[in-house]
């Protein structure tokens, strides 16, 4: 019996050593860019994005996470990252500081990500991988914790 337990024990903790390090590729999506031209999220790998998925731009999550960013704007653009907002139902300008890029198929992208509520903070690492997700606003420290986080992550493993 205790052989039994020990080795099932032996079993979840490989286990959950395994899950620890599961890579989760950012499902890709698109939006019109310049001389309608669709752009898409893999084009921009090398980059961080942080995606903003909302029902509305008028949403109180929404809003209430745009005054988050625009207190960190300033060293998420020196890290080089491309802001994206996805809007469940309907679509419209973002009121902010903050040159957003609207995906146009804000349904597909909530989808994309398992999105089923009304909103989600996506920040995706330069290399194209989901590093974080939640369905909470955050602050914009937190949100620049994550980037720099990532940053040093993979300039550790590339030594």
């Amino acid at each position: 019996m205790r052989q039994v337990l020990c080795f099932s024990f032996f079993i979840c903790l490989c286990i959950c050593a395994a899950s620890a390090n599961v890579v989760r590729k950012a499902p890709d999506f698109t939006w019109p860019g310049a001389g309608s031209k669709a752009r898409s999220l893999r084009s921009l790998k090398g980059q961080p994005v942080v995606l903003v998925i909302a029902a509305t731009p008028r949403s109180g999550a929404f809003r209430k996470q745009i005054k988050w960013l625009d207190q960190t704007y300033s060293q998420l653009a020196a890290k080089g990252t491309i802001f994206i907002a996805a809007f469940r139902e309907g679509e419209g300008p973002v009121k902010s500081d903050i040159p957003f890029v609207v995906a146009n198929n804000g349904s597909g992208v909530a989808g994309a990500y398992g999105v089923e509520g009304d909103f989600a903070l996506v920040v995706i690492g330069k290399d194209g991988n989901v590093d974080y997700q939640t369905d909470q606003v955050r602050t914009g420290e937190r949100v620049r914790d994550v980037i720099i986080n990532n940053y040093e992550v993979q300039a550790a493993t590339r030594k």
